[in-house]
């Protein structure tokens, strides 16, 4: 079993919600990233996504736009999130990471190449925003070989056609995108997500978490309510691009305990 499973099947005993933030790798500086995951984890982070700084970033909003271009101007490139993971695996060997990106960097080194450089560093998956199915196939085989898993989006638009394909091709978790836009965006209809992730659930069997627009800790339960997962993004690098670089690990954790607290407060109702 992956230490995602693991960690969604712990949860599930404990009648808990994954939370799951996400931040880009050398944001606000590389120094700071691995105690930044660190302290992702002690506000009570159960899996974490790790963002490859991107020059060209289709789904992201401006706020995550300009955390890629912060790191990016501090020379963190691919190889460095690598090294980043690594550095974190030395110290936590128990909390997922989940590389997040897009393909262009992945081909420029060689999609084997990469999976064998995500497995070595201690990596748990991968979530490639621009790979649709019909063109994932090959990385999939190449992550499955390496235990680790291929995660995809869903979105309000995606038709039941597609979920089938992303159902039978998805690993560790599936990513709904809760609103139509780019990150950061808000007015999330948790009705509506309601019902499109009981749709989303008559297709597969894996976890299902919900990010894009959650920003705050009673959005977070609304979604926890309904969902396997509630992944938090752009308020946490929010956080970040407001910090002193040497304050942002501390407030992204308080901001992150909050919303912690908020989502377990649902533990013990009959929901999802």
């Amino acid at each position: 079993m992956s230490r995602i499973a693991a960690t969604f099947e712990a949860l599930k005993r404990q009648g808990r919600k994954a939370l799951i933030p996400f931040v880009t790798a050398g944001d606000p500086g590389p120094a700071f990233c691995v105690p930044l995951m660190h302290a992702l984890v002690a506000g009570g982070a159960d899996i974490i996504e790790l963002g490859v700084p991107f020059s060209d970033p289709m789904a992201d909003g401006p706020t995550i736009q300009r955390s890629s271009e912060r790191a990016l101007k501090h020379g963190v490139s691919l190889r460095k999130v690598f090294e980043f993971i690594a550095e974190f695996r030395r110290t936590d060997q128990k909390t997922p990471v989940v590389i997040f990106g897009y393909a262009n960097p992945i081909e420029a080194m060689g999609v084997e190449h990469f999976a064998d450089a995500a497995k070595a560093a201690g990596a748990d998956g991968v979530l490639v925003v621009d790979y649709p199915p019909e063109e994932a196939h090959q990385l999939v085989v190449l992550l499955d070989r390496r235990e680790l898993d291929t995660v995809f989006l869903l979105s309000p638009t995606s038709v039941d056609s597609r979920i089938r394909q992303v159902a039978e091709l998805g690993r560790g978790y599936l990513y709904y995108v809760s609103l139509k836009g780019v990150t950061g965006a808000a007015n999330i209809d948790h009705a509506a997500v309601g019902q499109r992730i009981d749709h989303i659930r008559s297709f597969t069997p894996l976890p299902i978490g919900v990010g894009f627009g959650i920003r705050d800790a009673e959005s977070a339960r609304k979604i926890a309510r309904v969902a396997d997962a509630v992944v938090i993004g752009s308020r946490l690098v929010e956080e970040i691009e407001k910090s002193r670089p040497e304050a942002a690990a501390d407030n992204v954790a308080t901001l992150l305990k909050g919303i912690r607290t908020a989502m377990d407060t649902i533990v013990g109702e009959r929901i999802a």
